[in-house]
């Protein structure tokens, strides 16, 4: 069991990348460069080439856009053009995936966007070939389905599960609870990725 993703809240402020869940928590010290990127980029001069010192090991890197999707898409492509060798796996097989999620933009520009930035999905939406071959992953809230106390349709979890796969997509359900008993439905349910803040323990729990 590893970790498929890191994942990353992102605004765009003054021009700059900063890391928070909201506006109102943005502060001009938490870059998107400084929490991230240079950690990242320091793994792969580290392990040379590779982000950890198993050189099979591949991980996504991937960035909820709060707001203001399209403009924060055009300056990512800026910022990551330089760093194709640490995200770019056309340019290292080991490299870090981009996977843009949240505000993400028309999804009929998609494919307007370098072949390095991929984009997380809906089950609810409708995608032509073009856009989907720019999705990486399907996501949806895991609340659409569930109650907190777990009550509801397990069922329609399973079809979302399965939609995904038919598009030959992994899914996760964003939001759910941290817990075992959570762990253990997602799995049960076919979820390829679980939300978790506590990697560790979960990763534990499946071994």
């Amino acid at each position: 069991v590893n970790a498929y993703s890191i994942e990353v809240d992102i605004f765009l402020v003054r021009g700059e990348l900063l890391v928070a869940h909201t506006m109102k928590e943005t502060k001009k010290r938490k870059t998107l460069s400084s929490l991230y990127i240079n950690p990242i980029i320091q793994l792969f001069e580290k392990y040379n080439g590779a982000i950890s010192p198993d050189s099979t090991y591949k991980t996504a890197l991937l960035i909820d856009i709060k707001t203001n999707g399209k403009d924060v898409l055009q300056e990512l492509v800026r910022f990551f053009e330089p760093l194709r060798r640490y995200f770019d796996r056309s340019v290292n097989p080991l490299a870090v995936q981009l996977i843009i999620s949240g505000d993400r933009g028309p999804i009929t520009e998609w494919k307007d966007y370098p072949s390095y930035i991929f984009f997380d999905a809906r089950p609810f939406e409708e995608y032509d070939s073009e856009a989907m071959g720019k999705i990486a992953m399907v996501s949806d809230n895991y609340y659409k389905y569930l109650s907190r106390t777990n009550a509801g349709d397990v069922a329609k979890l399973t079809q979302v599960v399965k939609k995904a796969h038919e598009w030959n997509k992994p899914v996760r359900f964003w939001g759910s609870p941290d817990t075992e008993v959570a762990w253990k439905l997602l799995n049960a349910c076919g979820a390829d990725i679980i939300n978790t803040d506590l990697p560790a323990a979960c990763r534990a729990f499946f071994k």
